[in-house]
């Protein structure tokens, strides 16, 4: 149970954030202090994220983590991936400074809004999050956002704003939802993920169902109702459940869908009026965040041609099949995919835009993930014509020797896909500029470093 609240903090009080590079940790940083609270910051690695805060008037240290950091603080904010024995950590306990997690602090000041809108769902929280900002600043709420990736639209990750509504990414990792107060949650689909954190599906599903019930019977929850396993979350609920989908089942669904080179247009009817909706983002998922943002944008009384208008807007976020340039007449791609299902949906995405063929440089995200799902996600990289995959991105794991990036690209070419397995960036840029031919399309794919081979492919 969240308890803490903003109040807690003294004014003008110094908040110190451990891990303070981290996308949704910066923003915390960027919305206290506007609200006058001094701020300060560690993180083991320099980035454009950290020079930016200390842009902003932060003291940041990225040179790693020092005892010495958290001297001072009033309070002391970390990441779920922050281990007990951080020395700022440690020594925030030695001076009886209070520290909250991350989730705990951004339930907090979701209190404090009259209208706390809260994307889930185990893929699609970010484009959804940016394509709901989108709708709302179209409606002139003047919201504050909090998203998990780069939008153009408010210049990051952040934006302050001065109304009564607020919208935020939910994650289920780490059980970090549950500490939020959502007065409209939306759950985009429940697949199981993190089984360094779920003991197995049921016990995911246990978390999204605990999800669902906090906005209680003065809430709503909105759930895509083509996804059985999200509808089983949601049915022991007091609050309104919208259903949205394909189906016409659903409370929310599309009328005459068609796609134009993979960008879907459809109809949707409120009451009497039918509003036409035209998607700049590619894929039938886009069409199902797009309903997603129907149905949350409806609940807040905005206008269906409003909704309509903001949609349309949305061109997508940063590493979410972001084009970064080309080579040799091939277009270059980065995305975030980072689990099967969404291979599967950006490749769907990919096919229905590339006249030739489609090269996926692909990085494994942790090293329970990659041994979970090993054999899906080789069944889902087999549908490109190409894919390199590249060591596993290790983010707050360690390497205990189950399974090594050799072993996907081996499933991969065993299922009768040309895979191989290049280790430096360097040797697979080179290798992916030399293949590429007009029409085809190279895409980087996977939620940690490998970004940074599209630059170089460009390059």
């Amino acid at each position: 149970m969240n308890t803490f609240h903003i109040s807690s903090i003294p004014p003008q009080g110094r908040v110190h954030f451990i891990g303070i590079g981290g996308i949704s940790m910066s923003g915390l940083a960027k919305i206290l202090m506007s609200r006058g609270y001094r701020i300060s910051g560690s993180d083991t690695t320099a980035t454009h994220i950290t020079q930016n805060l200390q842009d902003f008037g932060m003291a940041i240290h990225a040179d790693g983590h020092d005892a010495a950091y958290a001297v001072g603080a009033d309070l002391v904010v970390y990441t779920a991936a922050v281990k007990s024995d951080n020395p700022e950590l440690v020594k925030a306990a030695e001076l009886n400074i209070p520290a909250i997690e991350r989730a705990t602090l951004l339930g907090a000041l979701m209190r404090e809004y009259t209208h706390s809108i809260c994307i889930a769902g185990t893929h699609g929280k970010t484009t959804t999050t940016s394509m709901m900002a989108h709708v709302l600043m179209t409606a002139e709420l003047d919201p504050t956002i909090t998203n998990g990736g780069e939008l153009d639209l408010i210049g990051g990750n952040i934006r302050v704003g001065g109304s009564g509504h607020f919208l935020t990414e939910a994650c289920e990792y780490n059980n970090s939802f549950l500490q939020f107060f959502p007065t409209i949650a939306v759950i985009t689909n429940v697949e199981f993920d993190h089984p360094d954190v779920f003991a197995d599906f049921d016990d995911f599903k246990r978390s999204f169902t605990k999800f669902a019930n906090i906005p209680g019977a003065n809430g709503t929850v909105v759930v895509c109702g083509d996804d059985n396993d999200a509808l089983d979350c949601v049915h022991d609920t007091a609050a309104t459940v919208i259903t949205y989908g394909m189906a016409e089942s659903n409370d929310i669904y599309p009328k005459k869908l068609q796609y134009k080179s993979g960008y879907g247009t459809y109809s949707i009817q409120v009451g009497d009026t039918n509003t036409a909706v035209e998607l700049n983002v590619p894929g039938a998922h886009n069409v199902l965040n797009s309903l997603a943002c129907f149905a949350a944008g409806l609940t807040l009384g905005i206008d269906a041609e409003t909704i309509s208008r903001g949609i349309h807007s949305f061109s997508g976020v940063h590493r979410r099949f972001e084009k970064r340039g080309s080579v040799n007449g091939a277009l270059i791609i980065d995305d975030y995919a980072h689990h099967p299902t969404e291979i599967r949906c950006t490749l769907e995405s990919a096919r229905a835009i590339a006249d030739g063929s489609v090269t996926i440089i692909f990085q494994p995200h942790t090293y329970t993930r990659t041994y979970a799902l090993l054999d899906d996600f080789a069944d889902a990289l087999r549908s490109a014509d190409k894919v390199i995959v590249t060591d596993i991105y290790a983010a707050r794991e360690k390497d205990n020797g189950t399974v090594h990036a050799k072993d996907l690209a081996e499933k991969i070419a065993g299922l009768g896909c040309n895979a191989s397995y290049i280790s430096t960036f360097e040797d697979i840029a080179k290798k992916a500029a030399a293949d590429a031919m007009p029409g085809d399309m190279i895409i980087t794919m996977g939620a940690g470093t490998v970004t940074n081979i599209a630059g170089m492919i460009t390059e």
